[in-house]
């Protein structure tokens, strides 16, 4: 079925995006130059020519100027989900995303060029690091519901829970053990070929414990 346009954005719904992409331009060029913690709200607000209060209606937390592409990462996942072909499992529909994202060389995975700034900066600072942790174990809840949904079990399901927290464990350490690679060699190429390894490994691993279920076996889905 062919999927509906999107209706058009109103002017204030325009004007509105447009601010808080400035903002976190704003932010992310500050961020990038002087680390996280060197940089103050008011520096950001001023780079972005608005008022303190503006930038705090759109990112509530400092951290959400740096963290300000999680909802692309969810939608991505999300959609590898429930737009996967009736063939594919959801453990394989995610497994597939993340070649795919090596393949592409996808932004939302930092790992190729200049996003290796980004991870750096994070690493550089104890209030990022914090937040990633958090933003790690909301995922993995919110995870677990979008494997629950796919397949028509509830969202308390504790087999979706068990498998999104050896997802979210894998792609972690998959991660940076790629970043690694990239950051001390420059070779985005070497970095995909340990990220990719370790991904297969985990998500192995992680269709084995839920062996026997709809979470690795192929079959109808919800959309």
């Amino acid at each position: 079925m062919q999927e509906q346009a999107s209706p058009p954005l109103d002017r204030r719904t325009r004007k509105r995006l447009a601010t808080r992409q400035a903002i976190s331009d704003a932010a992310t060029r500050l961020f990038m130059e002087h680390g996280f913690d060197q940089v103050t709200v008011d520096e950001i607000a001023e780079a972005a020519d608005v008022g303190r209060m503006t930038v705090f209606n759109h990112f509530p937390h400092k951290e959400d100027m740096f963290f300000d592409r999680e909802d692309e990462v969810r939608e991505m996942v999300s959609a590898a989900i429930h737009g996967r072909d009736e063939g594919a499992s959801p453990v394989t529909a995610l497994r597939l995303l993340a070649h795919r994202c090596i393949e592409d060389r996808n932004p939302l995975l930092p790992l190729f060029g200049a996003p290796l700034r980004f991870v750096a900066t994070a690493l550089a600072s104890e209030a990022l690091k914090a937040r990633a942790r958090q933003m790690s174990s909301e995922f993995t809840n919110v995870l677990a519901a979008m494997l629950a949904r796919s397949v028509d079990r509830p969202a308390d399901d504790p087999v979706a829970h068990l498998l999104a927290g050896l997802l979210v464990a894998t792609w972690s350490v998959a991660f940076f053990e790629g970043y690694n690679v990239a950051d001390t060699g420059g070779d985005a190429a070497a970095a995909g070929r340990v990220f990719l390894p370790l991904i297969d490994r985990g998500f192995l691993a992680a269709a084995a414990a839920a062996a026997g279920t709809p979470y690795v076996e192929a079959g109808p889905h919800r959309r």
